[in-house]
């Protein structure tokens, strides 16, 4: 038996409800021949929730009590315990507030697409706190951050912020020298290998025999070699052999500071003799009488055991002309030169404390 009111329960629903009728092919367990989507059309919903609204707000104040607990109750016999309408509630509720966070996060980048521009002068007090080993990141910043980086004040600053009186500087490199403007880079970056300790342990822990050979000096050109009798660790006499090589460079596409050239006014900070240069050194337990190889390419470089299987032995292979496209070199073309028995190999870059100063330094 219906309770008491349910006519006036009907008629207050038919009268206050707007046009839109909930029928009951508007829910999930409807007859789907009557409705294919299977859902509850967004007209329907729309009506119901501004309905639900009004009843919650300062409207439902003048629906008696009765009347608006059955209207509740009514609206509630399928999602009156709210179990769908508030999914479409919190689902309106959720699309709106994506939509708002969306327009937000677009107007603020479109507001700061072009970011904010500092001085100079800033970047310039910012290098003050930078290492030496986070230079690169540094410059690669901004713009501004890398010109900060090209400039005398800043590699100036550099070495007075490291520098030590008790430690060893070659002539070159002491406060006296190091105020020349030519080549100040360079040298601040030598000086570090001999006052900066981070620098100075990645020296000492280079090992006298490489673990594998290099295969970056592949294509290098010799530019220099000479070779000199030095002192052994036993009181006898070795010699060593130096190959100076010219590196084959080739850039980054995607570098970001690729084609990025100093201001002109710092161009003699930068200027560096031996840029991507290096130094091969081997050491041997006697002199060993080997061809000239200057001005020619290095196109085969092995580090192996030696024939009495107790030290190493050095093949060098040089060309006229570089070798591409991964092709091997042979043997019966071009200069060797096969140092046996080795002592000692060692490849010194540019800023390695025993690499020698050019003259043009």
């Amino acid at each position: 038996m219906p309770k008491k009111g349910y006519r006036k329960r009907l008629k207050f629903r038919a009268d206050d409800m707007s046009s839109q009728r909930v029928t009951v092919a508007d829910y999930a367990n409807s007859d789907p021949s009557v409705v294919k989507s299977g859902r509850m059309r967004k007209a329907v919903a729309n009506a119901v929730q501004k309905e639900v609204k009004e009843l919650c707000g300062l409207e439902a104040s003048h629906v008696p009590a009765e009347d608006s607990l059955s209207v509740t109750s009514e609206n509630g016999g399928h999602c009156g315990s709210s179990d769908e309408l508030d999914a479409i509630l919190n689902l309106n509720e959720l699309t709106a507030s994506k939509k708002k966070k969306t327009k937000r996060h677009k107007e603020n980048s479109a507001a700061g697409s072009n970011g904010n521009e500092y001085h100079i002068d800033i970047w310039l007090v910012l290098a003050s706190y930078i290492q030496p080993e986070d230079i690169a990141k540094f410059a690669l910043i901004c713009k501004n951050a890398w010109t900060v980086t090209c400039t005398a004040v800043f590699w100036m600053r550099l070495y007075k912020r490291h520098y030590r009186m008790n430690a060893y500087l070659p002539v070159r490199l002491r406060p006296e020298r190091i105020e020349r403007l030519r080549s100040l880079r360079a040298c601040v970056i030598r000086s570090l290998y001999h006052m900066y300790e981070p620098f100075c342990s990645r020296v000492t822990k280079n090992p006298s025999i490489p673990e594998s050979t290099p295969n970056f000096l592949a294509n290098s050109k010799c530019l220099l070699f000479w070779c000199s009798k030095v002192a052994g660790s036993r009181s006898e006499a070795m010699w060593e052999f130096n190959f100076k090589f010219k590196k084959q460079s080739r850039k980054l596409k995607n570098s970001c500071l690729n084609g990025m050239k100093p201001p002109a006014r710092y161009k003699e900070v930068h200027t560096n003799p031996d840029h991507e240069c290096c130094l091969l050194q081997v050491s041997t337990f006697n002199f060993i009488f080997i061809p000239v190889a200057m001005g020619m390419t290095l196109s085969y470089f092995t580090i192996n055991v030696s024939t009495d299987m107790r030290h190493h032995r050095v093949r060098l292979l040089f060309q006229d002309s570089p070798i591409w496209n991964g092709k091997k070199p042979r043997g019966d073309q071009g200069v060797q030169v096969i140092l046996d028995p080795v002592h000692s190999v060692h490849l010194l870059d540019w800023w390695h404390p025993r690499y020698p100063f050019s003259a043009r330094a």
